[in-house]
């Protein structure tokens, strides 16, 4: 199939055809091109692979016909330009702010955002020179208070880790935009399935490609999309960091994309049933998921995402031994890190994000002591409501 004939195609043609012009031998299933580096024929075609930015078949740090074809099948994903993978979803935004960003700039944040990011935004970046401001991501004027004449990028992330908090892209974006900031989004818990940040304007989005695009728990990769300009600028940032993705890690990546649209289908299903249950519990406290009509910003949710995703979170009452009860009396749910897999995981967010916050500077930002985050798999919805229903009792 020729890439012209998937310009009006549904997401899932596109998820398992967009690459197709990429792969130039007659497997079904792309092989996987597992080498460093690659010949020259001559003098001149060595120069020329040599020379040529992102060149496939040059060397691995710069490009490989594996990356690229995953790369392909991202960018048609997200309706980007262009899309570079990453070693991981950190690599990707670290590539991406020290490529927008340098000595005497200034950011704009929000102050809830992953833990790795906010570790990024204040650890790393101010001892460049670099300045940043984090504010409420529900207040969209916030955002447009904190802009300085040397503010060079704005960084939002919705829904946010692990309290689902929403931040109005095109608010963000129509403030960005007029004063020629560039706008960058982590969609890692959305995916572009659920939303979509560039056709509301967002300049670049990142994800962690560990999560959903791989959705085995079984790859640790990232990748940024966006234009093919911003991209390549980025390319030059990540040559030089060298947190480069390896060719198995890419074909998994592949080979997981081919059915993103089928589980996200089934994860979006089975966190809002979920959500509704513990909704409906006297142990929960309050249940954070964008999908329900009693979250705050649910018209806003509405507005921008066309599905809810799989990620929820809630606060049962009692506490920190509470939480740890609940976790223990799980069956089908694994105490585990990371999301998006096919099956279920429940962290405790105030312990889990000990290695970037205290439990006072936890607290500050909401996450509760109760606190339980979940990523909701695959199962069977009715064995997971029951599970979980047992482990409230």
């Amino acid at each position: 199939m020729k890439k012209e004939g998937l310009k009006n195609a549904s997401v899932e043609t596109r998820l398992i055809h967009s690459d197709r012009h990429l792969n130039s031998t007659s497997a079904v299933a792309p092989p996987i091109y597992q080498t460093a580096t690659f010949r020259g024929d001559s003098a001149q075609d060595f120069a020329q692979r040599a020379s040529e930015p992102r060149h496939p078949e040059f060397y691995s740090r710069y490009g490989n016909p594996t990356l690229n074809q995953v790369e392909s099948v991202l960018a048609a994903l997200e309706g980007a330009e262009s899309a570079l993978v990453t070693g991981s979803g950190m690599a990707s935004v670290s590539a991406t702010v020290l490529t927008i960003v340098g000595q005497g700039s200034h950011v704009v944040a929000q102050t809830n955002h992953y833990g790795g990011t906010t570790n990024l935004l204040q650890k790393l970046v101010p001892r460049f020179g670099i300045e940043v401001t984090q504010v409420d991501q529900r207040d969209a004027s916030a955002f447009e208070k904190a802009v300085r004449p040397n503010t060079k990028l704005m960084l939002i992330e919705t829904p946010s880790n692990p309290l689902m908090t929403l931040t109005d892209i095109s608010a963000v974006v129509s403030i960005a935009q007029s004063r020629g900031i560039t706008t960058l989004i982590d969609n890692t818990f959305a995916t572009p399935l659920n939303q979509r940040p560039l056709d509301l304007g967002i300049d670049l989005a990142f994800h962690s490609a560990t999560k959903y695009f791989g959705g085995h728990s079984d790859l640790i990769a990232g990748v940024v999309m966006g234009s093919k300009e911003w991209v390549h600028k980025i390319w030059n940032t990540h040559v030089i960091l060298g947190a480069v993705l390896g060719p198995f890690d890419a074909w998994l990546m592949l080979r997981g994309l081919r059915t993103l649209s089928l589980r996200i289908r089934q994860h979006n299903e089975n966190a809002m049933a979920l959500a509704e249950l513990l909704e409906r519990h006297a142990g929960v406290r309050t249940v954070h998921y964008p999908g329900l009509k009693s979250h705050p910003q649910h018209d806003l949710a509405k507005r921008q995402m066309s599905g809810f995703g799989g990620m929820l979170s809630f606060e049962v009452k009692g506490g920190y031994e509470a939480a740890d009860r609940f976790l223990s009396r799980l069956c089908l749910a694994s105490r585990a890190a990371s999301l998006g897999g096919i099956e279920t995981l429940a962290v405790h967010p105030a312990s889990n994000f000990l290695h970037y916050m205290s439990l006072e500077e936890a607290a500050r930002i909401g996450i509760a002591p109760g606190l339980l985050r979940i990523s909701v798999g695959l199962e069977g919805t009715e064995d997971l409501i029951a599970d979980f229903g047992r482990a409230l009792a």
